[in-house]
């Protein structure tokens, strides 16, 4: 994982990013032109039946001196994608919110030479739409936590999240607070990265033990939600039906890169988590000292979905050529499967899948940005995978219908590998 790797970090911050050609100045005597339009972005559409609702929570863990910054609590936001009752009503929900927005523009143009506003990141929306009713069910929805890659915003996991929702899924994403670049709070607070500079394997520690149990705590506020009540610090009002939507008893975790680690490590400690994904996330600390995450040593005894893609150290990511991976399928008694996308790349799990091929087709982007980033995969035929995947691994294992795509390779889904034993 090598976090915070200058390799994928850098990878974080310009695959969403846009460069374009300089424009000619215009003659003397030439009426100059309005500037073009930003580009606005779009996402897939969900595949499920149920339109999608949406919320976020600012929750306090009072009881927690923050890790990284000294003299606060642990404080997150994390968004809540459901369900809804109604297709119409409320506002649709923004992809980031607005000063957010603002600074990753700000520090990413910075960072790159870009000229400002080429790309409308405020206006690009998601298709959930906040605040309506979430759609009843006996006994409520089952829930899903996603944890993101190091250094990246809980926004890019935002595709996978509201398929689930569609599909009558309550999906909890998280933002790690002071590692993700950016994070806005209510009031128009954004708190920036604060990591602090040490040895890179004891602060690989130190992320993924505080991102372990920032996903505890927010298990433990579902649990407030579930009771009835509202553990948003602000006590904001919640979306109708939110508290008897959430099925404790049905829980799952996912997370690409840190946060595929990060659902792991989770999941070995806190028997809350029924199931877990980890898409293209190393469970090693430092390969060189041999220094893995007990997760390796000790595996799970419950369903675990390994998917990777590409090369990792020249060799496909795949148990059968990771240590780290390898340790891990070895020592898991539970259910568990290995798909490997071999024309992916590392954010082929992301909204990098669906996003950089927009800006490639309007922009210049740098050469090799997009094959770097996403692969040569076929953008929508991937995606398309992976939310059939996903949806078709908690079907199974938190709602135990049985699903033939997990049995077999699927010539609908040409891209993905079963990697055998």
């Amino acid at each position: 994982m090598q976090i915070p790797s200058r390799r994928w970090l850098l990878a974080g911050l310009v695959a969403l990013l846009v460069v374009s050609a300089p424009a000619a100045a215009p003659a003397a005597s030439a009426r100059t032109e309005p500037p073009a339009p930003a580009l606005r972005l779009t996402l897939p559409e969900p595949t499920g039946p149920y339109p999608v609702g949406s919320t976020e929570l600012h929750l306090v863990d009072a009881g927690r001196p923050d890790p990284w910054v000294a003299g606060r609590p642990r404080e997150l936001m994390v968004s809540v994608w459901y369900p809804a009752s109604t297709a119409h009503g409320g506002q649709p929900t923004p992809y980031l919110p607005p000063l957010a927005a603002r600074a990753f523009a700000e520090r990413t143009d910075a960072q790159l030479g870009l000229a400002t506003g080429q790309v409308d990141w405020a206006g690009t929306t998601t298709h959930a739409r906040t605040g309506v009713p979430v759609r009843p069910r006996l006994g409520g929805h089952p829930v899903v936590v996603f944890s993101p890659g190091g250094a990246v915003p809980r926004a890019h996991g935002t595709m996978l999240a509201t398929d689930l929702a569609s599909r009558g899924y309550v999906v909890v994403t998280i933002d790690h607070t002071y590692e993700t670049p950016e994070v806005e709070f209510p009031g128009g607070r954004v708190e920036a990265q604060q990591l602090p500079d040490i040895d890179p394997t004891e602060l690989n520690h130190r992320m993924i033990e505080t991102r372990v149990r920032d996903s505890r705590f927010v298990l433990d506020q579902l649990a407030v939600l579930a009771r009835g009540g509202n553990p948003d610090a602000g006590h904001r009002r919640l979306p109708a039906g939110l508290g008897a939507g959430i099925d404790l008893s049905r829980v799952g975790m996912f997370g690409h890169s840190a946060g595929g680690f990060t659902s792991a490590e989770t999941m070995l400690v806190d028997r809350r988590l029924d199931a877990g994904v980890n898409m293209d996330g190393s469970l090693a600390y430092s390969f060189s000292a041999n220094d893995f995450g007990d997760v390796v040593d000790q595996g799970l005894d419950r369903p675990f979905l390994l998917m990777g893609a590409g090369q990792s150290s020249g060799t496909p990511h795949t148990h059968q050529h990771a240590r780290d991976w390898a340790g891990f399928w070895a020592n898991s008694t539970g259910w568990k499967l290995d798909l490997y996308v071999a024309e992916g790349e590392h954010f082929t799990f992301t909204d990098h899948q669906a996003l950089l091929p927009q800006l490639a087709e309007a922009f210049p982007l740098p050469p090799g940005l997009v094959e770097s980033s996403i692969g040569t995969v076929d953008p929508d035929r991937i995606v398309g995978s992976l939310k059939a995947y996903l949806g078709a691994f908690f079907d199974q294992h938190l709602r135990g219908q049985p699903q033939p795509l997990l049995r077999d390779p699927s010539p609908r889904h040409p891209d993905v590998a079963f990697v055998r034993p």
